[in-house]
């Protein structure tokens, strides 16, 4: 039988040395057990709550383990694979389900194993108990560290953290504080964010990460108080406690979620301000809405904006305005980052809906539709026939309840409590005989469903209109990654692949669908 391994560490509690230590335990415990080992898998400084399939290490594990590439999994203990304990039950039973052993050496799990389930569940409720401990005693050494001084929170643009045996603190940076100061004043005198972010790229100023300048980067959230503009610390105030990280128990995502006000710690801290308060006030009102002349308006929703791919730089194509397509990072960025392509959004929007029209409209589409949908009615016909039958069981139960109810009524004389039982015997009863299933061949047919069918696809803008998100996936699922290619003075989108083509904007007068395989060469008028 071959084997894997897999092992963890935390930054938290461990070294990197753990990660050997891990495969010798393990090693020797395939020795013992005389299997093979075929795969090594590791994830260094990872935390135990991050879910395995988002770990470099995990992921690989995953995926050779439903293709069958080893039998049996060990670790050191199951607390590797994960301290959730619900994402722990679930990867085990996941991997069991596909017949692979796990043996965890320092917890003596076991999976073939007779009392495995309990094990595992106590195991697991003191691996999520430790992870709820370590939060809570993080958290109060955090707050112990701001009542003394001491940062307890990530670096921020425009200063050093500086450490001494105790703890860290801020201590301002002049480079970077005068690029804040800067920022802050060209807003104030009006500059668009997008213009800032230009003009910093163009004079290459490191951005906070070590890339190009952005527009989040400077504008951020002011309900959650990030970016340069929202940056409280800039006018000499630390807020510390604002937020926390909450993992999603559906996507397995963490979430930031600010906390309560009152639980927020605000400290003054003037040797740290480097904005003065008139520049401070000035960016505020702006920010807020209370200068003339800001314009309010909600977000562009595309159904292709975001699914191209710009040719100079691989960013986003998206809607720079209501009537283009642009690249992302030209517009967020600047020219100095990409010399950006764009493209008029009613054209572009019109040739890519009329080739998934033809597209869907083509003969072995219309049967694959036709198929599918008439899969769809059978199943629900058969389930409506089924509960038929259950419902007309059920009614004939009530038939004999009821009876009994009046021959107990008769005899002993009425009780509210057999006058309820009959009442709600009766209302369930008549309920069932007021639903009656449809009849078997109440279906559609064949010819019925083609003809919705091409009556969808014409009016196929406004149908994927009355959705535009799940319209998005769907069209990204049909296209597949759109990219689009400039030649000359036409700009194409290639697709599946780059086996389809199709012409998106020219100089010309018209536009056309080049080389698609599958589909009728289409002519459109600017």
């Amino acid at each position: 039988m071959k084997a894997a391994i897999y092992a963890r560490y935390s930054t938290d509690k461990q070294r990197e040395a753990s990660i050997e230590d891990q495969f010798t335990i393990c090693t020797r415990c395939a020795e013992r057990e005389e299997l093979e080992v075929s795969q090594r898998y590791s994830d260094d400084g990872v935390s135990g709550s991050t879910p395995v399939a988002r770990r470099a290490g995990g992921a690989r594990l995953l995926m050779d383990a439903f293709n069958g590439r080893f039998d049996v999994l060990i670790v050191e203990g199951l607390d590797r694979l994960s301290r959730d304990q619900v994402e722990q039950e679930q990867l085990v039973r996941r991997l069991e389900h596909r017949g692979i052993v796990i043996i965890g050496v320092a917890d003596s799990y076991d999976s073939r194993m007779g009392g495995r389930k309990i094990m595992r569940g106590v195991r697991g409720l003191i691996n999520e108990m430790f992870l709820d401990d370590l939060r809570h005693k993080t958290h109060r050494g955090q707050a112990g560290q701001v009542e003394r001084g001491y940062a307890a929170g990530g670096k921020s643009y425009g200063y050093d953290i500086v450490r001494d045996h105790l703890g860290s603190k801020y201590q301002i940076n002049d480079v970077q504080a005068g690029w804040v100061r800067w920022i802050f004043g060209r807003y104030a005198e009006g500059w668009s964010v997008q213009r800032i972010a230009h003009e910093l790229n163009a004079r290459k100023v490191p951005s906070p990460r070590a890339s190009t300048w952005v527009v989040s980067a400077i504008y951020g959230s002011p309900n959650k108080g990030s970016g340069i503009l929202n940056n409280c610390l800039y006018q000499g105030l630390y807020i510390w406690n604002r937020s926390q990280w909450v993992k999603d128990p559906d996507t397995g995502k963490r979430q930031r979620v600010d906390r309560p006000r009152e639980d927020w710690r605000e400290i003054q801290v003037p040797e740290l301000r480097i904005v003065d308060e008139d520049l401070w006030q000035t960016v505020r009102k702006r920010i807020d809405g209370r200068l003339p002349g800001r314009k309010q308006g909600a977000p562009v929703r595309t159904l292709f904006g975001g699914l191209m791919a710009c040719p100079y730089c691989g960013g986003a194509i998206v809607a720079i305005n209501s009537r283009l397509y642009g690249c992302a990072n030209r517009k967020d960025r600047g020219p100095t980052v990409c010399k950006g392509i764009h493209f008029k959004r009613e054209t572009a929007d019109k040739n890519l809906l009329e080739t998934l029209r033809d597209e869907l409209l083509s003969p072995a589409a219309q049967e694959q539709m036709r198929r599918q949908v008439q899969a769809i009615i059978a199943e629900r016909q058969r389930s409506s026939a089924a509960d038929g039958a259950a419902a007309a069981g059920r009614r004939k139960e009530l038939d004999g309840e009821i009876q009994r109810l009046v021959d107990a009524i008769a005899s002993i004389g009425a009780s509210q409590a057999l006058a309820d039982r009959l009442r709600a015997a009766e209302v369930e009863r008549g309920q069932l005989a007021a639903s009656k299933p449809r009849a078997g061949g109440d279906g559609p047919s064949a010819g019925e469903i083609g003809k919705r069918i091409k009556k969808t696809m014409a009016n196929l803008e406004s149908a994927l209109a009355a959705d535009v998100q799940q319209a998005r996936i769907l069209v990204a699922e049909l296209y597949g990654k759109i990219d689009v290619v400039a030649e000359g003075e036409n700009i194409y989108a290639e697709y599946n692949n780059a086996a389809e083509k199709l012409l998106l904007a020219s100089s010309g007068m018209s536009l056309k669908l080049v080389a698609g395989a599958g589909f009728e060469p289409t002519t459109f008028g600017l």
